[in-house]
């Protein structure tokens, strides 16, 4: 190696490992991500309490689950129908400026909710607004962010990273309802909601912290719309890409909406009230955080496709067994399998379509995935709070699992001719990235 080049490589924070550093913390050896991951854990869990805060605001409310599933709707259709433009801007302009811009942006709605909520004033219009503005944010935010990570550890350690990227978010997921849980039941929503504004601080401060020359974008002669068709059409014409996008649609608008409907199960079904709905929420964070931890210690990419069926199918049996649970700790113990095969699905379908988009498409097939995740959740959430108002949560949930279940038998059909084509595209990307 010339001195340019380790002089860049050091430039990025990349340390040769120690023989104490796990295989499974790779990417951890690079500064930037090492201040990313530092701030967006803290700024997560702060999210997290929010998340739960907000649902038993509600819930305390109105008591209405119909609610429950508007706010949630009100929350994540912006992603929706924003992320196409939000993953066009992630391709055409410098992607850490648009994390900055979106993370203030959120911490500035955090503060208004924790104000509205504290004098006493809220209502739930205040919420339904706040939570849609949330929404456009997160637009932005999320594939900029998520096309981000290869700026910050390269493409040979992308796939770590991606996982311990979402390690990261479910450690947050594990703690932030935990700790929501018994401030709620101690000093009220709207101190949660404070904390949640403050603790974005840590990842601004990070960002602003970091050294890096960032990607220069491609240049785009093409308007935005043709721009947005053009990232349609690549996902429309590459088949494993489709399939994976549409699989995790379906787990998203059936499946992932049974969080919406977790204070119904804390406070009605299992009667334990704010405290449980944390530990509960916690125990899907467990689960999740050890699937993330399971993908970051995966060499390779063989046998993803296999993963991703074995997820599916068992998020949907353990979503039915959580529905006829009456026993608080039995559901809390079924929680774990929950988000650890959400996880593992949600995290091999990340890495699979990193994996086979070139760097020109990634901001867009960054924002078709978070459409299919978190864009299709508003549907969900509003069908979720809909069928548990006329038949119940535990039914609403059972039938969501069910349909994952049946989903998972499709895709496992489709695998020997989604092999093939995944090979094909893998390959392509990594024979651009040599020298």
């Amino acid at each position: 190696m010339n001195d340019l080049q380790a002089e860049t490589r050091e430039e990025q924070g990349f340390h040769k490992p120690s023989l104490k550093l796990s295989y499974t913390l790779r990417a951890l050896r690079y500064r930037n991500f090492r201040l990313f991951f530092a701030g967006q854990l803290i700024s997560l869990i702060g999210t997290w309490m929010q998340t739960v805060a907000q649902s038993w605001l509600i819930y305390r409310i109105t008591g209405s689950s119909l609610l429950l599933g508007t706010v949630g709707f009100a929350g994540q259709i912006p992603v929706f129908l924003i992320a196409p433009l939000g993953g066009i801007v992630a391709d055409r302009y410098n992607r850490h400026r648009i994390v900055i811009a979106t993370q203030t942006a959120s911490m500035t709605l955090a503060l208004v909710l924790a104000w509205l909520t504290l004098t006493g004033t809220i209502a739930v219009w205040h919420i339904v607004a706040l939570s849609a503005l949330l929404g456009l944010a997160n637009a932005f935010d999320i594939p900029a962010r998520q096309s981000f990570i290869v700026e910050m550890v390269g493409k040979a350690d992308l796939t770590n990273a991606i996982a311990l990227n979402s390690s990261m978010f479910n450690s947050a997921r594990m703690i932030g309802p935990a700790v929501a849980g018994i401030l709620v039941a101690i000093i009220g929503e709207g101190w949660c909601f404070f904390a949640n504004g403050v603790s974005y601080l840590a990842v601004i401060a990070g960002l602003l912290m970091m050294r890096f020359t960032p990607i220069r974008p491609k240049a785009q002669a093409d308007s935005v719309l043709e721009n947005i068709l053009e990232g349609f059409q690549f996902a429309r014409n590459s088949a494993p890409i489709r399939l994976l996008l549409l699989l995790l649609a379906l787990s998203s608008l059936v499946g992932t909406p049974y969080t919406v409907l977790m204070p119904i199960f804390a406070g009605e079904i299992l009667h334990r009230g704010p405290r449980g709905l944390g530990i509960l929420m916690a125990a899907s964070g467990i689960g999740a955080l050890l699937a993330a931890l399971t993908l970051a210690a995966r060499i390779g990419l063989h046998g993803l496709g296999r993963w991703i069926v074995l997820a599916c199918g068992g998020f949907g049996l353990s979503l039915v067994l959580f529905a006829f649970s009456r026993s608080f700790w039995l559901s809390v113990i079924l929680l774990i399998p929950t988000g650890y095969a959400l996880m593992v699905q949600m995290g091999s379908t990340n890495t699979l379509l990193q994996s086979m988009t070139p760097d020109h498409m990634r901001g867009r097939v960054m924002a078709l995935y978070t459409m299919m995740f978190m864009g299709m959740a508003p549907f969900g959430a509003l069908l979720a709070g809909g069928a548990a108002h006329r038949f119940g949560a535990p039914a609403s949930v059972a039938a969501s699992g069910l349909l994952c279940v049946v989903a998972a038998i499709f895709y496992d059909r489709q695998l020997p001719a989604f092999r093939d084509e995944a090979r094909r595209l893998i390959l392509a990307q990594q024979n651009s990235r040599q020298p």
